[in-house]
């Protein structure tokens, strides 16, 4: 999966489209990812009471995660495509991918 945790990405489709955000949490066997502020929905959740005798539960307002297609990753700014590349050392790097995935030499930017 070509997002990982800590990243900065914005939605392209869905009804949070636009929204960036960083990333919480991948799920890489279901390839989906869980973004800040992205996704919010209402859980309802039993009352319950915890061994001090407060109550916890209610309706509770938490993010749901997003399939991988549905956003982009954001470098320097802009959403970018990301790529796998084998660098000099034979170690395999994400890499930015079009116009804009070019360094000053000619070197593919490393995300």
């Amino acid at each position: 999966m070509k997002i990982k945790k800590g990243d900065t990405v914005v939605v392209i489709a869905g009804k949070d489209k636009g929204a960036k955000g960083k990333v919480i949490q991948s799920y890489p066997t279901t390839q989906k990812v869980l973004v800040e502020g992205v996704n919010r929905i209402k859980k309802h959740t039993r009352i319950s009471q915890t061994q001090r005798g407060a109550q916890t539960g209610g309706i509770v307002t938490q993010e749901a995660a997003i399939h991988v297609s549905n956003v982009m990753l954001v470098v320097d700014g802009h959403a970018v495509r990301v790529g796998y590349e084998v660098n000099d050392e034979g170690r395999k790097v994400r890499v930015v991918r079009g116009p804009n995935g070019k360094d000053k030499d000619g070197k593919a930017k490393e995300v």
